[in-house]
């Protein structure tokens, strides 16, 4: 149920920005709504996009990890290494009030390995990596499999930055980097492990309604219209 006027701590909305967002529009407005949140005139909120192709680097990011081919990388105030944004992955921004980082980051796995489950794909965590993975198979060769990234921001008890879910990506943009700082592991998505095209789109709304789950709150939409006029 969308909130009359100030924050509902059970309220979360969800505000779609469509596709090929540029990086740099996406970061500015997660600022605005930050703000916004903290001065209680906003209730938590979620944006959800696909970004135009870019490659973005957290604070612990290494020199080794960036393209080697020069390829211009964006430099960001979340945590993580190198990633890669960009058609068919479906990124969400929670702006949310926690109060528990770690408890929230497994959340937000949470989210993504039942978000995969609903399209018939068994994901996991591994110890000492953030993110969900596919399994691999050592006896065919066959490595750990990325299929959602986690990397966030936390500010005075609000969050930024979020996770990405690769959908029907194309894996080769991961080639220039060493995706999330971690060698020697895969990259796949949900039309690879399904063997057909699950776009961003077929995954939205279920991606809403899991990530509204898993915080334990109530999802309501919001056009960014409104969301630009609070």
């Amino acid at each position: 149920m969308r909130p009359k006027h100030g924050v509902d701590p059970l309220a979360l909305a969800i505000v779609r920005l469509g596709v090929d967002v540029p990086y740099e529009q996406a970061w500015a407005l997660q600022r605005r709504v930050h703000a916004k949140r903290l001065a209680g005139e906003l209730t938590d909120t979620v944006l959800m996009l696909e970004h135009a192709p870019v490659y973005t680097a957290g604070k612990r990011a290494a020199p080794h990890e960036r393209p080697a081919d020069g390829t211009p990388v964006i430099d960001v105030d979340r945590g993580g290494r190198v990633t890669w944004h960009g058609p068919g992955q479906l990124v969400a921004y929670p702006v949310i009030a926690i109060t528990d980082v770690i408890t929230y980051i497994c959340r937000l796995e949470e989210a993504m390995i039942q978000i995969c489950a609903d399209f018939g794909v068994t994901a996991r965590r591994v110890t000492g990596r953030a993110g969900v993975w596919a399994a691999g198979d050592p006896s065919l060769g066959l490595p750990d499999r990325q299929l959602g990234a986690v990397g966030i921001r936390v500010t005075r008890g609000v969050t930024m930055h979020g996770f990405a879910l690769n959908c029907a990506n194309d894996p080769r943009w991961f080639n220039r980097i060493v995706p999330c700082g971690i060698p020697d592991v895969g990259v796949s998505s949900l039309s690879a492990e399904t063997g057909r095209r699950i776009v961003v789109e077929e995954v939205l709304p279920i991606a809403e309604k899991r990530l509204a789950e898993t915080l334990g709150m109530e999802a309501f939409d919001m056009h960014e219209e409104d969301l630009m006029r609070r």
